[in-house]
């Protein structure tokens, strides 16, 4: 089961990766490495509280489910919750998107 969920998360990372620009992208592909790790956590730690504090004007709620996923990558039991969301969030987008096109 683990393994399922590994393998969406490492689905939507691929999406994520493919929406911001080359450089970021580029970073984000080192970050998610094994031998990232101890650059991993301290990044999502940050990437969550920017996403809580969305409200100022530098930080955004996207930061938050970015900080999930990188601390779901080494911590197990977060990555079946997680691929869960993901698949709620993307499927929601996606009749939000299919709701526009047809009105």
């Amino acid at each position: 089961m683990s393994n399922h969920h590994r393998a969406e998360l490492d689905r939507h990372f691929a999406w994520f990766e493919a929406r911001v620009p080359p450089s970021l992208a580029k970073f984000l592909g080192w970050v998610r490495k094994p031998s990232s790790r101890f650059a991993r956590a301290p990044l999502a730690m940050l990437l969550i509280v920017g996403g809580i504090f969305s409200f100022l004007p530098v930080l955004g709620l996207w930061m938050l489910p970015l900080g999930l996923l990188l601390i779901a990558q080494d911590v197990p039991f977060l990555q079946g919750p997680m691929a869960r969301m993901l698949g709620w969030i993307e499927r929601k987008w996606m009749e939000r998107k299919a709701a526009k096109r047809s009105s």
